[in-house]
């Protein structure tokens, strides 16, 4: 079964299906289908899945010819019938992870998957769990399931984990030249797994099961919160100590060895740093150990939204203006530049708490018109040159884009706080930088 599975991945006659055609699943999807493989998207959005089928890019970091070329060709489509696995060959699960509301593990969407998934399960299926979640995840809870159906993994089906390692907007590394590592959950699972994903990036790293790989992806984001919140606290330290935290982190940057470059901002967004950490917190509340470092940096940097929101206070209180009923206008709404994403996104914690302090918000976004907001839909600035920048109290730089006019902000005069360094250390005195004396 196994000679025959990888004879069928070589000449590219394997059938593959991606379920979940979100900012992983879509360009996973495209790239096997530009290599040579037929490929079948699967999400339960049906506005989605009508917008693949129509060439309708939504995924920025996919160019828009890309998709129409490979959907007209017929290499790839989409759809909500989850019955086309009964003739897929691989699948691919890149379904959400979201946590709860009590910081828990929610395994609700590959629960789903994997539900409809053992509808249509036959013999030589390979299976790849990509979503990022806790260690154990596909041993304890995709295993036995496959088992219970009749499969006899390693024979007659096939089992992975392999975290994702997309990230939005990141022009210099994608699929094809950053490193895929997988974990079988025998070595034939890890075998054809390797074989299957080394068709679309350089190098495939095989680690001896699943549980390393899923910790693979725990470390490294692990790693970037901790760090993170480590330079967040220092940038606190710097303004209480009256020292330029940017001055201290570029300097500290020249040391060739032992100190890797990481830079303050209002706090964590996206859905991997803030995120993932918590899944390793929350296994080894399980084993009755407590994740010291994942719990403090997860404190910091939850609490970077406040202390923006007090530098703002305060800032405005020395020109003898309130607050409450200040108008003020936020630059970036996404949780980093040059992407149009806002989940978990600082900028909203920073807009709520400030209209709770009764402050009248607008934001600028370049990439992001309008945002969903209790409930309804709050629309933004599309155009730098349409804002009257001569009505607002204080301008806030959260997101630095590269393509805002940042020079048309500080010609405003207003008082602008700086939580991304976009002046680089300018000594004007109506610009406030977060971590600076």
């Amino acid at each position: 079964m196994l000679a025959t599975k990888i004879d069928k991945i070589d000449s590219k006659d394997a059938n593959l299906c991606v379920i979940g055609l979100g900012y992983v699943g879509l360009p996973l999807a495209v790239e096997f289908a530009k290599v040579g493989f037929k490929v079948t998207g699967i999400d339960i959005s049906k506005k989605r899945v009508a917008q693949i089928n129509n060439g309708d890019n939504y995924i920025r970091d996919i160019k828009d010819q890309d998709l129409s070329m490979l959907v007209d060709s017929g290499a790839l489509k989409a759809t909500t019938d989850y019955s086309v696995i009964s003739k897929m060959d691989a699948i691919s699960i890149c379904v959400p992870t979201p946590l709860s509301k009590l910081k828990d593990p929610d395994v609700s969407y590959i629960q789903s998957a994997l539900d409809e998934i053992l509808k249509y399960i036959h013999p030589g299926l390979l299976v790849v769990l990509e979503s990022t979640t806790y260690p154990g995840t596909t041993r304890e809870l995709i295993l036995p399931a496959l088992e219970n159906a009749g499969a006899k993994i390693g024979e007659d089906l096939f089992l992975c984990f392999s975290p994702e390692r997309i990230d939005p907007g990141n022009l210099n590394y994608n699929i094809k030249n950053t490193p895929k590592v997988i974990g079988g959950v025998t070595k034939k699972c890890g075998e054809l797994g390797a074989k299957l994903y080394e068709k679309i990036t350089n190098e495939v790293v095989v680690v001896s099961s699943p549980e390393s790989a899923e910790m693979v992806k725990l470390l490294e984001n692990t790693f970037r919160s901790v760090n993170i919140g480590l330079v967040n606290e220092m940038a606190i330290m710097c303004e209480k100590l009256k020292v330029n935290a940017w001055e201290v982190i570029d300097a500290a940057a020249t040391k060739p060895f032992g100190f890797m470059k990481f830079t303050p901002g209002p706090g964590l967004g996206g859905h991997c740093i803030p995120i993932d950490p918590h899944y390793l917190a929350w296994k080894m509340r399980t084993l009755d150990y407590k994740a010291r470092f994942i719990e403090l940096a997860g404190q910091i940097n939850s609490s970077m939204p406040e202390h923006v929101v007090g530098l703002i206070r305060s800032s405005l209180n020395n020109l003898s203006i309130t607050i409450k009923n200040s108008n003020i206008l936020l630059i970036g709404m996404a949780y980093k530049k040059d992407i149009d994403d806002v989940r978990e996104s600082p900028s909203l914690d920073i807009m709520g708490l400030l209209e709770e302090q009764g402050s009248n918000i607008s934001f600028y976004d370049p990439f992001i018109p309008e945002i969903k907001w209790n409930g309804s839909i709050k629309k933004g600035y599309f155009n730098l040159m349409e804002i009257n920048l001569n009505k607002y109290d204080a301008i806030v730089i959260l997101t630095d884009h590269t393509n805002i006019d940042y020079d048309i902000i500080k010609k405003s005069n207003k008082l602008i706080i700086d939580t991304r360094n976009v002046y680089k250390n300018e000594k004007d005195d109506n610009i406030i930088v977060l971590g600076s004396k």
